[in-house]
């Protein structure tokens, strides 16, 4: 006779084996969903305050500081990308213990350390450039536009401006750890810690705009994120600290001769991303003002939400692709990539339907808080670029699993476009004339220009 409790753990496992196979549900999966669903009901909440606490010019702030410190793009050159996979093609030929023991092939060990203690040297002097380059430049945006666009309102952002950039200088530090461990396979660990971050962060930045101190959120957000990230690494201190002090010899990677031809493509791909996605809060602040800037801002945080719950099924795949690959296992690849690739755009689609048709109905029924966002117009032309971009980045993360740069010339052709259009078309029409710009390039640089950049490279890589 089968027992209640067994037959309840017989239950729990066909459930669980059907999530996997049907939904694509593995932990991974759940606690990157996990992560996103709390940023999501979260981001509502942020949302409602923001709204709520901050007039229309400080919610231009708000998101035109996100904006700037995106700029760390410009320090980073790619390292997190480059550190996963390389990491993750190394490590497919070690076995690594619990307790943080490594064994496998020396060469193997010794390359694997050199991935770290490149990354680390790399992120902390880069660190330190970026703060000292991002304070002066911030204050001399601001100050600047604060006197072309003078609001009826004082906006004092002066000390939530040092405070955003000094915490996004900690995090710089933390994310190539992260990158490099989820490459060594840490991606459930991975994933459950960026819910912890999202938690904390969330829980500071609500204190601050309750303690109408609503500036100063961005900053506690991003430092919340960084006390949660240090935190875990603390907890991977012998396996990291190990090999920081492995003596790599003759075995460590020749970055020059085997990643920099790759890195630096990743570096031009990632600074071309800045201005193909960064870019529109910066130019709606100079010629619109604070106000569109906010709503353009928040628009943007909507659909940046959606896309990173999306590509969740994608997203974690990044490190076993590269496993994938490294043991040239391309029929398991492209099993495994296509499903993920059709449940990320699935998701995307009803998500972004879902949160159009929400603001349609509070506009129509003149609910204050819809009016935050994007005209109906603008906003769906923004949903619909959100969508396509889920399959761009499909394809790029598919082929630098091979740790090869192909979307450079996309992603330069792209800000070449996205840089005049949107200076040109947002100084004549605002935010309609940015978003109408970004389709556009989406659409024919992107998904077209990327997708046969996608098929051409699958085609002559696995023609074997």
């Amino acid at each position: 006779m089968v027992s209640v409790s067994q037959d309840n753990g017989k239950k729990k496992s066909s459930f669980a084996i059907w999530a996997y196979r049907t939904l694509g549900l593995d932990r991974a999966i759940i606690f990157t969903l996990l992560a996103r669903g709390w940023s999501s009901l979260a981001g509502v909440g942020t949302l409602t305050l923001i709204a709520h606490y901050l007039s229309a010019a400080e919610q231009g702030y708000y998101y035109t500081f996100y904006s700037l410190v995106a700029l760390q793009i410009v320090f980073e050159l790619g390292f997190s990308v480059v550190v996963l996979q390389t990491a993750s093609h190394e490590v497919a030929h070690l076995m690594l213990a619990p307790d943080g023991t490594i064994t496998g092939p020396a060469s193997s060990h010794a390359r694997l350390a050199s991935v770290l203690q490149k990354a680390v040297r790399w992120y902390t002097m880069a660190a330190v450039v970026m703060a000292t380059v991002l304070l002066p430049a911030g204050l001399y945006f601001f100050s600047r536009q604060t006197s072309a666009h003078p609001t009826s309102q004082v906006v004092g952002w002066v000390v939530p401006w040092v405070l955003i950039v000094l915490a996004t200088s900690l995090t710089f530090q933390i994310d190539p750890t992260f990158s490099f461990l989820e490459g060594c396979g840490y991606v459930p660990e991975i994933a459950r810690t960026r819910l912890a971050q999202a938690v904390l962060g969330t829980l500071l930045g609500w204190m601050s705009l309750l303690l109408h101190h609503g500036l100063l959120a961005p900053g506690l957000i991003v430092l919340g994120q960084a006390v949660a990230g240090g935190y875990f690494i603390y907890g991977k201190r012998r396996l990291l600290r190990g090999l920081l002090e492995y003596k790599t010899g003759v075995h460590r990677i020749d970055w020059g001769a085997e990643v920099w031809p790759f890195q630096w493509r990743i570096a031009v791909s990632w600074l071309c991303g800045y201005f193909i996605f960064q870019i529109f809060n910066p130019i709606l602040f100079a010629f619109r003002g604070p106000v569109e800037a906010g709503q353009m801002g928040m628009s943007l945080n909507v659909c940046g939400t959606l896309s990173t719950m999306a590509i969740a099924w994608m997203n974690t795949k990044a490190a076993p692709f590269g496993r994938m690959v490294a043991r040239g296992e391309f029929v398991q690849l492209d099993t495994v990539f296509f499903r993920a690739l059709l449940q990320s755009t699935l998701a995307a689609v009803t998500a972004c339907v879902g949160v159009w048709c929400t603001i349609l109905f509070l506009r129509m029924h003149h609910v204050p808080f819809a009016l935050r966002l994007l005209p109906p117009r603008s906003l769906a032309l923004l949903l619909l670029a959100t969508v396509c971009n889920i399959v761009v980045f499909a394809e790029a993360m598919y082929l630098r699993a091979h740790k090869q740069e192909k979307f450079m010339l996309s992603s330069i052709v792209g800000a070449l476009w996205m840089v005049p259009a949107a200076l040109l078309l947002g100084k004549m029409y605002g935010a309609y004339g940015v978003t109408l710009a970004y389709l556009g390039g989406t659409l024919v640089v992107g998904v077209g220009m990327g997708t046969y950049t996608f098929q051409k490279y699958r085609r002559l890589w696995h023609a074997g």
